[in-house]
């Protein structure tokens, strides 16, 4: 590991670049609008479909292939960024998905590309518009290209229902009433449901084989496993399954017969380390195409030899880049391909197939792109935790730093269960690394990838191990001679805006200050609030957390509870949160934040009233890492932008809240699972 750091070190020390020649890059640069992002080709190649702003808000655009990109037309004005879109399958129409000022109840629209408008853009259809109910994709037909499968909620909160949607008509017609817990519907490559999962009260999950109108069940996973369905073979026989049940740690790919339960391994880590990744397969042949694995990066094994051989001219063409096929035509004889690093800002690229021709399309920020020579490397390191757990994590110095006793900012992931913080491009460590900071983002133990037991060795350890595995983070960059001890800050949202507000309160000694994002204070509310829909992961966020309904989980969560812990927390903190939030509610915030002021300690409050779980309008982000860069320089020394545009300097003030006249009123059910006393 000190080899690691030595040459690390060593790395840093032979740079041409110095600290004082790295200039100050504007925040809009990694918060604002990229000029142009998203793209996709029409399934048959003719167009390209792809985000671009108008009116503030990115939103997309289309043109011919053949046309310059300033020719494009706009087709949605939506006010809210947009949750993602496609194609349908022939092309008619585009899909997208989006929310109401980030209260994630989901609405599917859809738009005809090749319909003008006189003005402005063309009418875009809600194909589900419904309030307070989040819709859910499950397939997209390809026999008939005007068919969606999709889940609504709208009968019961809790469950969703399944429906078949008509594109063209926004017709919808119920499938499947969904009274017995039913949490997805999978179907065979002939669009057939053949499978539904089913999760009881325990967390426990039965995959259920529909012949008819028959449901047997076929297999089942306890809350602390896991198992999905990727995909089904050639001729629909037997499904791909990817599980981590009984003794199995690192998640394995099998494949499944549904009638005899007979299961045959395909396939796990060759170098057994992580947990299987990911499955591409054909669309046309049904073969898989390939498989891939993510350690410290991302490794593809290729099965198929035309694929392999297009990826390998392509890391030809751009030596010391990482490759990602992000659009293809319905053949596969087209792609857009995108070309990106830690150090580099992403280009996208047109690729034939055939005649292996590559023309440029797009880089998202150009104006970063012209500068990314002072962009930082980030650096995959481990160290060992207080048990002797090894933990990985990815290290950024800032470029033209010696490396040796640096401010540090430790970037604290969410999730916490599976998610996990990933090698390459980060607009947040970058941002941070030109502000003077070295950024540590700690892959503790509940993080996903690294398998079962890794990532089941956070259950119940919020505020203990969990923590741990971040302070000793911060201790090893100590004990190198990387972090200046006294100017180490804890920063993150949702998990990671938890964690900073443990580790003020849990470790005071250590952090110099905190900047909690979206991050829950008080267990006890946070488990009373969340989503009706997410009643399927109620078992496992006990598992996590603790079970408020026993008096050893109410002492539990009452000690990892920051809240109250108040009294212990002595650093300055920054909160920042979405009024919106359906996850952690604008209550976990107002908590601390009146705990706090009644103590007299010191806490500044963000708050957007048009956000959700973490921030998506650019002003608002902008706004938002204005005050952050700001609180940073005051507590720990760093470099930040003063100015900032005239728009941004109005959201910031806006969002501003006087912690003087918070108020917070519990809500009714928090009766049922109060704190011990």
């Amino acid at each position: 590991m000190k080899k690691i750091f030595y040459a690390l070190l060593l790395f840093i020390g032979v740079q041409n670049l110095q600290a004082q020649d790295i200039p100050l890059l504007d925040r809009s640069l990694f918060f604002g609008n990229p000029e142009i992002s998203g793209g996709k080709l029409s399934p048959d190649g003719k167009w390209i479909s792809f985000t671009k702003e108008y009116e503030g808000i990115m939103n997309i655009w289309v043109k011919k292939f053949d046309e310059p990109f300033d020719k494009a037309r706009p087709l949605t004005d939506s006010k809210r960024p947009l949750n993602g879109y496609f194609w349908s399958d022939d092309g008619k129409y585009i899909l997208y998905v989006k929310d109401k000022n980030g209260d994630e109840n989901m609405n599917i629209f859809a738009v005809d590309p090749m319909a003008k408008a006189a003005k402005g853009v063309p009418e875009s259809r809600n194909l589900t518009p419904l309030k307070e109910v989040t819709a859910q994709i499950y397939m997209v037909s390809k026999k008939d290209p005007d068919l969606l499968m999709v889940g609504l909620n709208n009968r019961d909160k809790a469950w969703h229902d399944l429906y078949s949607l008509k594109i063209s008509t926004g017709e919808l017609n119920k499938i499947f009433e969904n009274t017995s817990r039913i949490t997805s519907y999978n179907f065979d490559w002939d669009e057939k449901l053949r499978i539904v999962n089913k999760t009881d009260e325990k967390g426990i999950t039965q995959f259920l084989y529909k012949d008819g109108d028959k449901l047997t069940p076929i297999y089942e996973t306890l809350v602390t496993e896991e198992a999905y369905i990727p995909n089904w073979n050639e001729d629909n026989s037997e499904f791909y399954l990817v599980t981590n049940k009984g003794d199995i740690d690192k998640s394995t790919l099998f494949l499944m017969d549904p009638k005899t339960q007979r299961t045959t391994k395909v396939e796990s880590d060759p170098k057994g380390k992580v947990d299987f990744g990911s499955l591409l397969t054909d669309r046309n042949t049904r073969k898989i195409i390939s498989t891939s694995y993510t350690g410290d990066k991302t490794e593809y094994y290729w099965k198929d030899k035309a694929w392999e051989a297009n990826y390998r001219f392509l890391q030809n063409k751009f030596p010391g880049r990482e490759i990602d096929f992000s659009s293809a035509t319905k053949d596969y004889s087209k792609f857009l391909v995108t070309v990106w690093g830690d150090q580099y800002a992403p280009e996208s690229y047109f690729f034939d197939a055939k005649t292996k021709e590559l023309i440029f399309q797009y880089t998202p920020r150009a104006e970063l792109k012209k500068v990314e020579k002072y962009l930082a490397s980030m650096t995959p390191i481990t160290y060992k935790s207080s048990d002797g757990l090894e933990i990985p994590a990815y290290l950024t110095i800032p470029s033209g730093s010696t490396g040796k006793n640096v401010p540090v900012v430790v970037l604290v992931h969410g999730g916490p269960k599976g998610p996990r913080d990933y090698w390459g491009y980060n607009s947040i460590v970058q941002f941070l690394a030109n502000r003077g900071y070295a950024v540590l983002q700690p892959n503790f133990r509940a993080s996903g990838g690294y398998g079962k037991k890794f990532q089941n060795a956070g259950d119940l350890q919020w505020g203990k191990l969990m923590q741990d595995d971040i302070t000793w983070g911060v201790k090893h960059l100590i004990e190198q001679g990387i972090a200046d001890k006294n100017k180490v800050v804890i920063m993150g949202g949702s998990y990671g805006g938890y964690a900073t507000l443990a580790g003020l309160a849990f470790t005071p000694d250590v952090y110099a200050a905190g900047v909690d994002i979206v991050g829950p204070s008080n267990l006890f509310t946070l488990l009373d609030s969340v989503p009706a829909y997410w009643e399927s992961f109620r078992a496992a966020l006990y598992g996590m957390v603790g079970d408020p309904k026993t008096e050893e989980g109410k002492k539990r969560m009452h000690d990892a509870s920051p809240l109250f812990s108040v009294d212990k927390i002595s650093k300055p903190l920054l909160i920042v949160q979405g009024a919106n939030d359906p996850r952690v509610k604008q209550a976990e915030a107002d908590q601390i934040v009146i705990a706090l002021r009644e103590k007299g300690k010191k806490v500044n409050y963000i708050l957007a009233d048009d956000e959700g779980h973490g921030f998506r309008k650019p002003v608002n982000s902008m706004a938002m890492y204005a005050e952050t860069e700001k609180f940073l320089s005051e507590v720990i020394g760093g470099r930040y932008q003063k100015d900032m545009p005239e728009n941004v300097a109005k959201r910031l003030k806006e969002m501003t809240v006087d912690i003087s006249k918070v108020t917070y009123t519990p809500a009714k059910i928090e009766k049922t699972t109060t704190a011990p006393k």
